[in-house]
């Protein structure tokens, strides 16, 4: 009798458990994955012609620091102006705004190919000025101007890519290289700007260099508290955040693999900090190292506004290139975002020279850092705010 009531006993703990977990893991979005509102932007971004409207329907699925979307967008029949939102800002990670101001440049990228696909000749303006530390009371700012015109209508694989690049976190297959006329039109990309170029790194050596280099970055940078505090306000760990903001960096994001996701998605935020997948050790070095190309955008001044659009607008067409030949892209940004670091605390620019003496050439400072490769596991979308959120 003890026992069969034990069972019984067992059994209804067993059914509440599991009730639970089924309970958490929808509430916690593991049946949900790039679906819901905050996708929404992926799906019907070309289903309505709206004139100019349709452009920005492209340019808000462009990359950016932390899905941070730090743009706005100003839209009559013939211009779209471009405003950086300095509120949506990391914080101390990036505090001249340098990495915002290239994700208004993938942003500019997108709406330039839109204008072409959808018949629009486009001319763009870049208000000039120098890059500055992040005001205290922040306010939207204009950027650059769009002035549209009728145009013959073009549309190009980089347009087409546009609803599938996505950033790839997980692991790269080391194994199969990356075939020589993709590196050559890619090493093309800034064509004749002569305040622009890609540095482009294949072999293990240089890529082991720089790996190193970045992992050693990301380890010192994340250890200030206020830049981690700046980091944390964009990751969305619960499915209602990601409802609600519909921005920053989710787990689907992260590079996991299906069962790996779906685990951490029910982690408390105590199991998470004990046990996440950043505890892994040399994780982000060994994710770099399984990439067979590195490589750097660099430009003459990375502190000049208009050199930092220029740098966005070729990472978007680096990530589209890669997207429409199969290929997978991530940003690794740490040794870049440290030159910054180092400079608002005053200290000496020790990052500064050690990306130079990979270049060669200081006359071109490293402003991008990427790698890319062919992915093990498939990308997962980033959530979009409507187009209605980012008009001025």
């Amino acid at each position: 009798m003890r026992r069969r009531c034990f069972l019984r006993s067992a059994g209804v703990v067993t059914v509440a458990a599991l009730g639970g977990g089924l309970w958490r893991a929808g509430d916690q979005g593991v049946f949900s994955i790039g679906q819901g509102p905050a996708y929404e932007a992926w799906k019907n971004w070309r289903d309505t012609n709206d004139g100019p409207l349709t452009l920005v329907r492209a340019a808000i699925l462009a990359a950016s620091p932390h899905n941070t979307q730090p743009w706005l967008f100003k839209v009559t029949d013939s211009s779209i102006e471009l405003y950086i939102d300095t509120q949506r800002n990391v914080g101390a990670l990036d505090p001249y705004l340098r990495e915002e101001h290239i994700g208004i440049g993938c942003a500019m990228e997108n709406l330039i190919l839109a204008a072409r696909a959808n018949g629009y000749a486009a001319t763009v303006t870049i208000q000039p000025g120098q890059l500055e530390a992040l005001p205290v009371d922040p306010q939207p700012r204009l950027l650059a101007r769009v002035d549209l015109a009728p145009g013959k209508r073009e549309e190009s694989a980089l347009y087409e890519a546009i609803p599938r690049r996505h950033t790839n976190r997980g692991p790269y297959d080391p194994h199969k290289p990356i075939p020589s006329d993709f590196l050559e039109t890619l090493g093309r990309l800034p064509g004749d700007d002569a305040d622009a170029k890609l540095f482009l790194f294949t072999a293990e050596e240089d890529r082991k260099k720089i790996a190193e280099l970045i992992s050693a970055a990301d380890t010192e940078i994340y250890s200030d508290p206020q830049v981690q505090r700046g980091s944390d306000r964009w990751v969305r760990m619960k499915w209602s955040s990601v409802e609600e903001h519909r921005d920053g960096l989710t787990i689907d994001a992260f590079g996991l693999s299906p069962v790996a996701d779906a685990v951490v998605k029910m982690m408390t935020p105590g199991m998470l900090r004990l046990a996440g997948p950043h505890k892994e050790k040399n994780r982000y070095l060994n994710l770099m190292l399984s990439a067979p190309l590195l490589g750097f955008i660099a430009v003459r001044d990375r502190y000049e506004q208009e050199q930092c659009l220029r740098a966005g607008r070729i990472w978007q067409r680096a990530h589209l290139l890669a997207t429409s030949r199969g290929l997978a892209a991530r940003p690794c940004n740490e040794a870049v975002e440290m030159v910054d670091h180092e400079r608002a605390l005053g200290r000496p620019a020790f990052r500064a020279t050690l990306l130079n003496d990979i270049t060669g050439d200081s006359m071109w400072q490293a402003t991008f850092a990427f790698y890319m490769g062919y992915a093990t596991l498939p990308a997962r979308a980033s959530p979009r705010r409507p187009v209605q959120a980012m008009l001025v």
